[in-house]
Formats: structure tokens, C-alpha cells, sequence
């Protein structure tokens, strides 16, 4: 009973973060259960997880995500609004906002998720804060889950930079070095280490099959975007973006 009540406790105190009021805590309670634990768990019948909650909430943040940018932008058209909802909703969004929750700290795991850093995975995180705004519908309503959907994403909304490509820096450099209509941009793997959960990535650009920077990420992707950004700061007379 005393860990039943030190749990809820927290949960309660999740709420006030959240600025929402849950009739049924037990429901978050599952928001923040990872399947890993419901597997793992010892009791008959064994505890519910939160995939079903993930994939409402899901629903839910992208109608609110919608209806908000939709309201917001009169005159945008429907390919740029795809754009930005992708934005603003996708895992490493998501799991930023997780992050500012400290969202990791809530959720139940499994022995083998804890140990391999489960507790900080993006998709963990992301598929957990959907999950909570999945709750928060069943429990609350459209207008309470709304509300949180877009507390969670507007600082992200309103940003000026969101209806700008402003970190695509594979985009750009593509664009100016394909001016030259006899230059191409490509990318190299150079090296791949760390344990399965936790890889880094080296990649390099080439300009002319020329290695022109290199940079390091959690994802192929990431380390491309990276390598991009510095070879733009390398070509003679151009200035990486901020």
C-alpha cells in the first residue's frame, strides 16, 4: 500500500506540472507503464501498458497540432501545414518536450529497458507523453486534452523559425554546390561504434568526391546534417546558418 501511494503521489505531482486534473490517476498510471514492465511484472493478472493510451493520444496531439496551426496560419497551404504539424509532432520533438518534463523519471521499465537507458530512449519518451495525452482525453475530454496538447507544443508553435527549413543543412548545401551543374554533394560512413542503444555515427561530406567536413551523431541522419552544416562554413565565401 505504501509504495501504491508513494506512486500516486508522484503522479499527482505530474499532474500539477501538467496543469490537469485526472479523476481516474490509475489511467496515468498505465500513460507511464512501458510494456517492457507489463511483461516483466510478476502479478496475475499482469499490470496494463501503454501502447493502446499511445496510440489515441497520438490521434489527439495531431487534431490538436492541426486545429492549431489551422487557426493560426489563415493563408498557409495545406503542403507547408503538413510540414510544420510533421515538425512539431514528430519523436525527437516529443521527446524534447518529455525531456522538459522530466517525463523518464515517471515511467515504469522493465529490468532490461532501465539498464540499457531506456529511461532517456526518444521513442520511449515520445510514445510515453502521447500515451499521457491519450489519459488525459479518456479521463478529462477533447477540450482538457487540447489544452495540454497545445501547452506541450506552442512554445515550439509560435517559434519564427518553424515555418523555415532553417536547420536543413543537407537542403542547402545541396542547392548551392548543385549551381555548378558539374559538382554533386554525397555522404561517407567512417566509422560506427557504441553498444546497440547508444551508436554514434561518423559521417563525412563530399563536394566532388572530395571530403569536405565530418561530424559525428546519434543517427546517420543526424551526423549527416552535422557534417553538412560545417562543410557550408567551409566552401569559400559562405557562413554556416546560426
Amino acid at each position: 500500500m505504501e509504495k501504491k501511494a508513494a506512486r500516486n503521489a508522484m503522479l499527482e505531482q505530474l499532474c500539477q506540472k501538467l496543469n490537469i486534473k485526472l479523476c481516474n490517476i490509475s489511467l496515468l498510471d498505465r500513460a507511464l507503464t512501458h510494456t517492457s514492465f507489463a511483461h516483466e511484472a510478476k502479478t496475475i493478472p499482469k499490470p496494463g501498458h501503454n501502447e493502446r493510451l499511445e496510440f489515441l493520444g497520438d490521434a489527439v496531439l495531431s487534431m490538436a497540432v492541426c486545429t492549431y496551426i489551422y487557426n493560426k496560419f489563415p493563408d498557409m497551404p495545406e503542403g507547408e501545414m503538413t510540414k510544420m504539424r510533421s515538425k512539431v509532432v514528430c519523436e525527437s520533438a516529443l521527446a524534447s518536450y518529455a525531456r522538459a518534463l522530466a517525463l523518464g523519471d515517471y515511467i515504469l521499465l522493465g529490468k532490461g529497458e532501465e539498464t540499457s537507458g531506456g529511461r532517456n530512449r526518444s521513442s520511449i519518451l515520445a510514445d510515453a507523453l502521447e500515451a499521457v495525452i491519450g489519459a488525459c482525453y479518456i479521463d478529462c475530454g477533447w477540450k482538457a486534452a487540447n489544452k495540454l496538447a497545445v501547452s506541450l507544443t506552442r512554445e515550439e508553435l509560435d517559434s519564427p523559425d518553424i515555418t523555415e527549413d532553417k536547420y536543413d543543412f543537407k537542403t542547402r548545401l545541396q542547392e548551392i554546390v548543385q549551381k555548378d551543374n558539374n559538382s554533386s554533394v554525397g555522404y561517407l560512413l567512417l566509422s560506427e561504434s557504441g553498444p546497440g542503444h547508444n551508436k554514434v555515427f561518423k559521417m563525412a561530406v563530399l563536394v566532388n568526391n572530395k571530403i569536405v567536413a565530418s561530424a559525428e551523431g546519434s543517427s546517420k541522419k543526424e551526423a549527416e546534417q552535422a557534417a553538412a552544416k560545417l562543410a557550408l562554413s567551409e566552401l569559400d565565401g559562405l557562413t554556416a546558418p546560426p
